[in-house]
């Protein structure tokens, strides 16, 4: 019999923790060897337990977001990260799996396919729900009215309340190329105005509404 895939799991709610973990309980060949509620939490555990795949949160309260993380996690271990959030916008699912995340599921979903996805990241295949794939398709058939990873992370602090120039230091980028990325967001969503752009994107669940 093969050793049981080793979990760590990450999330800043303690009941959500608590329910995940019996889910869990119950596969005989799961092992949950930690928890984590803040993401550096979870890069520290994540180097000392060494974990086969990382359950993560994606919005994480004050400090380390879920996609930082990730990053951290798939940069200096073997472990696969499995993405278990409610948040599923463009914006959230790129940051995600640009970072290195093997899948992206949603809270809500059936307790079998949650095992299911914990198994094939396990093995390192990826798990997507399918109101992602779905997304990820639209992008790729649609790329001319696709914003780019660094246009989403933009117009997200635009609709945080951010000026040209506070973004511009959030990223470590000038204003003059925040104007830029403003211009190329305008031109693909067909609009004329900071405030028009946010309110497509929106709409469009390009951007979570704020």
């Amino acid at each position: 019999m093969s050793a049981p895939v080793r979990l760590l799991l990450v999330d800043d709610h303690p009941v959500v923790r608590t329910g995940i973990r019996a889910m869990l309980s119950d596969q005989p060949d799961f092992s949950l060897v930690g928890e984590a509620a803040t993401g550096e939490e979870a890069v520290a555990a994540a180097a000392r337990l060494r974990p086969d795949v990382v359950l993560m949160d994606l919005r994480l309260g004050a400090g380390m977001n879920g996609s930082e993380a990730t990053r951290r996690i798939t940069a200096g271990t073997d472990a696969r990260v499995l993405v278990l959030t409610t948040f599923d916008t463009d914006a959230d699912i790129v940051a995600a799996l640009a970072a290195g995340a093997t899948g992206y599921l949603l809270k809500d979903a059936p307790p079998a396919e949650l095992f299911a996805a914990v198994r094939a990241a396990a093995a390192g295949s990826s798990a997507l729900a399918p109101s992602v794939a779905a997304r990820l398709v639209g992008r790729v058939r649609a790329p001319a009215a696709t914003l780019t990873p660094r246009e989403l992370e933009v117009l997200g602090l635009v609709a945080e309340g951010l000026s040209n120039r506070e973004v511009g230091r959030r990223l470590f980028l000038s204003e003059t190329t925040i104007k830029t990325h403003l211009v190329h967001i305008y031109g693909k969503l067909g609009v004329e105005s900071r405030t028009a752009a946010v309110a497509a994107a929106v709409r469009r669940g390009l951007i979570g509404p704020g």
